[in-house]
């Protein structure tokens, strides 16, 4: 068990790297919902499963998955060619879909705004990029990337399933789906599919698990899972690895799912 406690810089550092190595492995996909934009191979089928699978990605896994593997279905697994060629009347077939307070009107909205950012913006990575490329910040790209999708027609309700950086979120579903797409690693769990943005950026997802594991290894201050959480503890990261911060993701959501952790 993971006890509150002062750790030095190279005991903690090798307890990272453990873990890392640990919960980074094949098997990772198999429980995770990264598991559904692995039944894809091409880049835009990848890109809108993982999109929308991020997006309701909170509760239980298993959940995640069931119904993320749904979402798939009612669009003929073929997320890409749906979202490029669906008309008005095809969306019915969302209709009836629901992940907790995710509803079909807001399903509808996200598969309309995501057709506009491919077919009118050059897709979502053009997106990300140009965002990221104002600061070379994922804040602003994240920023940007708000603004884009809701220039999309929508109800105010489905507001609060995109979150806002810019009013401090933590935005633990959007930088996960960045994860996915912007790291690449030996063992595949992440896809690496995205060039213009450096894993160096990549923030961390902030979740509860990664927030309670941050604070008992002394790399996270701050009570509130917010984005200023976000900085301070992919900050500390940033002292192990630089390049690659985002990677610790998997050591501490491992560390706190298993339950290897005291509470403070």
């Amino acid at each position: 068990m993971i006890q509150q406690s002062t750790y030095t810089f190279d005991i903690l550092h090798e307890l990272l790297e453990d873990r890392y190595r640990r919960y980074n492995v094949p098997a990772y996909i198999d429980d995770d919902p990264i598991r559904l934009p692995h039944l894809f191979t091409n880049k835009e089928d990848v890109e809108i499963a993982a999109f929308l699978t991020a997006s309701i990605a909170w509760g239980q896994r298993k959940t995640i998955i069931k119904n993320a593997r749904e979402l798939m279905r009612r669009m003929d697994d073929s997320p890409a060619d749906f979202v490029l060629n669906a008309e008005s009347s095809d969306l019915a077939v969302v209709d009836r879909f629901v992940h907790r307070t995710f509803q079909a009107t807001d399903c509808r909205f996200f598969i309309r705004a995501l057709q506009d950012i491919y077919r009118q913006r050059g897709g979502l990575e053009e997106v990300f990029t140009k965002g990221y490329s104002e600061s070379n910040t994922v804040y602003d790209a994240l920023r940007y990337f708000r603004e884009v999708f809701l220039s999309t027609p929508h109800e105010p309700r489905s507001e609060k399933h995109l979150s806002a950086v810019a009013a401090n979120s933590a935005a633990k579903r959007l930088n996960m789906f960045l994860r996915w797409m912007v790291r690449k690693d030996e063992v595949g769990v992440d896809f690496g599919l995205w060039q213009g943005i450096p894993a160096s950026a990549l923030m961390i997802p902030l979740d509860v698990h990664v927030g309670k594991v941050g604070r008992a290894l002394g790399l996270l201050d701050r009570r509130q899972d917010d984005w200023k959480a976000v900085e301070e503890i992919t900050g500390q990261l940033r002292r192990f690895d630089a390049t690659d911060p985002a990677k610790y993701d998997f050591a501490l959501f491992g560390m706190g799912l298993s339950g290897e952790l005291t509470q403070p």
